[in-house]
């Protein structure tokens, strides 16, 4: 007799093999260079997405619209995709230098173009992570698009319901809509989506725009529209991939051009044979940690502790923040935007040229003095690229080789945590890169005991790269939260700097062995909490204690 193996998969096992086949899936319709999102090429994706059940897309595998997760998409896809039946994913090919006016999405740097009313093209310069990225969000779209179509249409013949034709009705009147139609409108789309009138109602101003403040319904109506047009008339909606993007992926082509530029710079301002810290976070708090309480001394004397960072994040206070812009000009920073395609803008601090109060090592022989290199947030696999690209030695135009003096490398960024709450500090001890045995171990020099006097919850441990956080579910992130493996949290770039730093240190030898390496994430989200995923929100202020007090840290070490 023999023994049948009962063992039944668990949901964790479920949901690893439902990201493991996306991304399968993924390179292989890149490779193709098309498919129909809601075809038969797209089921597998569209099968593992609804296996997978990600956090971020909420009910997606329920009958009822999920509108968290909508807005969350609506967020980082251009302005109008709803509209198109065409999306072409392209590199950096020359649009700019068109008629066409760059669309860029509210939370994600990357520049559109709606090339006429079916097609909207999507530059891709970030790497395969932007591909990712763009196609999940896709995929939950058009599944909350089918969703909508099967409420609404009535039969073959495609009658479709009342609470429909009222919805078309509002979108396609001239003119502003008063508030009793607007209202209308909202109780019979609230109808159809299987959602409250006071879940609308709420929702709906999230997704206005200055253009349209009555977007969320032209959304709704066109995603329903294509749906139907779709089922009854079998005019799918096709994606396509430039025959440029699939020659270009994954040569380095963006981050070369970037890093030569921040090299040249150097270069051409004597800093290369400087000590040289590289820092990634954003494009403020190292600026506004440094020169702030000069820039700001009248404000600095009222608004004590972290209030004056406050008063910097506020999108109201742009002449405070073109105050200390302006002072670290004038003290030794240059300002690097970025012309690659990397979108990722770069500081430059001389600190040779900062002031005594700033940095009081001024009996420092000038070659001693260190220069710090802040390059903006990559993204996801970009960060290999970029970083990869920036510690390789400079060769100059008659072909001499120059390595940089490359003291340190401290990584700041958002991650969800799996062990406290928004707001929380991680101090990473290895990266793990999820769906592979990929591990990098390494030594931090920012340590929890650094933050014990800041009131600020911080934990130490693993942290794991995955492939794109908007796939994360609850199920795998309790897995990897008490297995073995302690970790803490989930960011989409650790693993990927560490691979560029270790291979440069230990294997190419364009830096030190030596080179110094922290890392500090502060917490966006705990996707294990309903409610506080990334779809709920940002961070708002609460982001400017950790953000202030790990940047603090950092450079105490580098100045000291």
């Amino acid at each position: 007799m023999s023994l049948i193996n009962t063992h039944k998969r668990t949901r964790a096992q479920e949901s690893t093999g439902a990201i493991e086949r996306l991304y399968i899936t993924m390179r292989h319709l890149f490779n193709r260079g098309f498919y129909k999102p809601m075809g038969v090429s797209g089921e597998t994706l569209r099968e593992s997405l609804l296996i997978l059940r990600p956090e971020i897309y909420g009910s997606i595998a329920e009958d009822k619209i999920e509108l968290q997760g909508l807005l969350y998409v609506m967020d980082r896809l251009p302005f109008g995709i709803e509209e198109c039946t065409y999306i072409n994913l392209t590199s950096d090919e020359g649009y700019a230098n068109s008629h066409f006016e760059p669309i860029i999405p509210a939370k994600r740097r990357r520049n559109c173009y709606r090339i006429d009313e079916e097609q909207m093209n999507i530059e891709v310069t970030r790497g395969r992570s932007e591909i990712y990225d763009v196609l999940t969000h896709l995929t939950f779209l058009y599944i909350e698009s089918h969703k909508i179509m099967r409420q609404v249409v009535i039969n073959e013949e495609g009658h479709v319901i009342r609470d429909w034709k009222k919805l078309e009705a509002a979108v396609t009147k001239k003119g502003k809509l008063t508030q009793e139609e607007k209202e209308v409108a909202l109780t019979h789309t609230a109808s159809f989506l299987g959602r409250t009138f006071d879940e609308v109602k709420s929702v709906f101003p999230l997704f206005a725009s200055d253009e349209n403040p009555n977007r969320f319904f032209n959304i709704i109506y066109y995603l329903g529209k294509l749906a139907i047009e779709e089922a009854l008339k079998d005019q799918k909606r096709i994606i396509t991939f430039s025959p440029v993007l699939r020659e270009r992926l994954g040569h380095h082509i963006h981050g070369e051009k970037w890093a030569r530029n921040i090299k040249q710079t150097l270069a051409d301002k004597g800093l290369l044979k400087r000590p040289i810290h590289v820092i990634s976070a954003n494009m403020h708090s190292v600026m506004n940690t440094l020169f702030a309480n000069t820039a700001l001394s009248t404000e600095a004397k009222k608004l004590k502790g972290l209030q004056l960072f406050e008063a910097l994040s506020s999108s109201k206070n742009k002449k405070l923040r073109d105050k200390v812009f302006k002072r670290a000009s004038e003290n030794g920073m240059v300002y690097l935007e970025d012309s690659s395609g990397t979108n990722i803008n770069v500081q430059v601090f001389d600190t040779a040229q900062f002031p005594q109060e700033i940095y009081k090592h001024s009996e420092k022989e000038i070659e001693e003095k260190p220069v710090i290199i802040v390059m903006d947030y990559a993204f996801g696999e970009q960060a290999y690229e970029t970083m990869d690209e920036l510690l390789k030695p400079f060769r100059d135009e008659k072909g001499s080789q120059h390595f940089m003096n490359v003291v340190s490398v401290s990584i700041m960024g958002k991650a969800g945590i799996l062990e406290g709450g928004k707001g929380d500090v991680m101090i990473p001890s290895a990266h793990v890169f999820e769906g592979t045995a990929d591990n990098y171990p390494f030594k931090n020099k920012l340590k929890k005991s650094h933050f014990a006097e800041d009131d600020l919850n911080v934990c130490t441990g693993t942290m794991i790269t995955v492939l794109g956080t908007s796939l994360q579910n609850r199920d795998i992130l309790k897995f990897f939260h008490e297995s073995t493996w302690n970790v803490i949290g989930l960011e989409m770039e650790g693993a990927h700097y560490q691979k560029a730093i270790q291979a440069a240190a230990k294997i190419r030898g364009s830096i030190s062995a030596k080179t110094k390496v922290r890392y500090a994430y502060y917490a966006s989200d705990n996707p294990l909490e309903t409610g506080s995923t990334l779809a709920s929100g940002g961070l708002g202020t609460s982001g400017v204690k950790p953000t202030y007090k790990i940047t603090e840290k950092m450079l105490n070490q580098i100045l000291e």
